[in-house]
């Protein structure tokens, strides 16, 4: 896997301390999305995954600790994958629940073969991936896609660097859902939404649902 500054970061200490700082059971991420936005969690999945299979094929490119693979198998899907890049994210992911298939991998080199599953996602990745490696990383989820993409990102009309926690060059927004389809002429959008934070209404995110076609 190549060793970008972004993964050295989140691989030490700088993630270890996000892994802390957030844990949260189907509930918990329920009432966090409840604060952030006015909807649950619970809401914009069956918004956004309604017409999906609960026995569908799904990845999760970059898990962490697994809260949404976790919530998504409290709605009743039972076919859930994770890649992550760090290790004490994996290993606490696996003992939060069964039946979560979470194993070592970044966005740049997903290791599993073309069109393996039916959805892969997102849920604020893309915004820790630098503009030069970003083409690599929606290529990858691409490929291995064999029908959707799904992905929730912080949104801004054009790439955007943030500071982050500190943190410089570690984070960036941008209109996610637009640079796919810009990308890949075969992807449609399904769905797609933006919410502003009710905490502060010039933060906003992206929540799009893509299908080859």
């Amino acid at each position: 896997m190549e060793i970008t500054h972004q993964r050295k970061t989140w691989e030490e200490e700088f993630g270890i301390g996000y892994l802390e700082r957030n844990v949260y059971n189907p509930k918990e991420l329920n009432d966090l999305y409840q604060r952030r936005y006015g909807f649950t969690k619970d809401h914009l999945n069956k918004k956004f995954l309604q017409d999906l299979p609960k026995d569908a094929k799904i990845l999760e490119v970059g898990t962490n600790i697994g809260n949404q693979l976790f919530h998504l198998q409290s709605q009743g899907f039972t076919n859930l994958y994770g890649i992550e890049i760090q290790d004490r994210a994996i290993n606490y992911a696996k003992h939060r629940t069964d039946n979560l298939n979470i194993i070592k991998g970044d966005a740049l080199n997903i290791p599993f073969k073309d069109n393996f599953f039916d959805l892969v996602f997102t849920h604020g990745v893309l915004i820790h991936i630098s503009p030069t490696n970003i083409n690599k990383a929606i290529s990858e989820i691409y490929r291995v896609s064999n029908n959707f993409i799904w992905g929730l990102e912080y949104y801004a009309p054009q790439y955007t660097d943030v500071e982050y926690h500190g943190q410089k060059n570690i984070m960036w927004k941008t209109d996610f859902c637009q640079l796919f389809t810009d990308t890949f002429e075969d992807l449609t959008v399904i769905k797609e939404d933006k919410y502003n934070y009710l905490s502060d209404d010039s933060l906003v995110d992206q929540m799009y649902l893509l299908q080859k076609i």
